[in-house]
C-alpha cells in the first residue's frame, strides 16, 4: 500500500501537470484566434477574456494539435451548453429546446380543482 505523502505528492504532480497544459494550450488558442465565442459571437478584451474558454471539438483534452484545429473558443455559458449538449442530445446547439416535447399540462385539470364551471 502507498503511504499517504506519497499519494498527496503523486496527486499534486498529476494536477501541476494539467494546469501547465490547459495553460498551455489556452495561450495558443488566445493567440491564434480572435476573442470572441464561437457560438453566441460575445466579444472579448481585457479583464473579461477570463470568460472565454478554450473546447476541445472532439471531447479530448489530450489532443492538442499544434495548428489548434481541435479548439474553439467559446464563452463560460456556451462551453457549459456545449457540454450539457453531450449529456442530454435532445439540447440543440442554442439549447432551445423542442416545443412539441412537452407530453404533461400541469395546468390541464386547474378549473375542475378550483371548483369552476367554465
Amino acid at each position: 500500500m502507498t503511504p499517504p505523502d506519497e499519494k498527496d505528492t503523486a496527486l499534486e504532480a498529476i494536477l501541476r501537470d494539467r494546469v501547465n497544459r490547459e495553460q498551455g494550450y489556452r495561450e495558443k488558442a488566445l493567440k491564434m484566434y480572435p476573442w470572441i465565442c464561437g457560438r453566441c459571437g460575445r466579444e472579448f478584451s481585457g479583464k473579461n477574456v477570463k470568460e472565454l474558454t478554450v473546447h476541445h471539438r472532439d471531447h479530448n483534452h489530450d489532443n492538442n494539435p499544434a495548428d489548434g484545429s481541435n479548439w474553439e473558443l467559446l464563452c463560460l455559458y456556451c462551453h457549459d451548453n456545449e457540454h450539457q449538449r453531450q449529456l442530454d442530445p435532445g439540447v440543440p446547439a442554442d439549447g432551445a429546446r423542442d416545443s412539441g416535447s412537452a407530453t404533461h399540462s400541469p395546468f390541464a385539470d386547474l378549473a375542475a380543482l378550483l371548483g369552476r364551471k367554465d
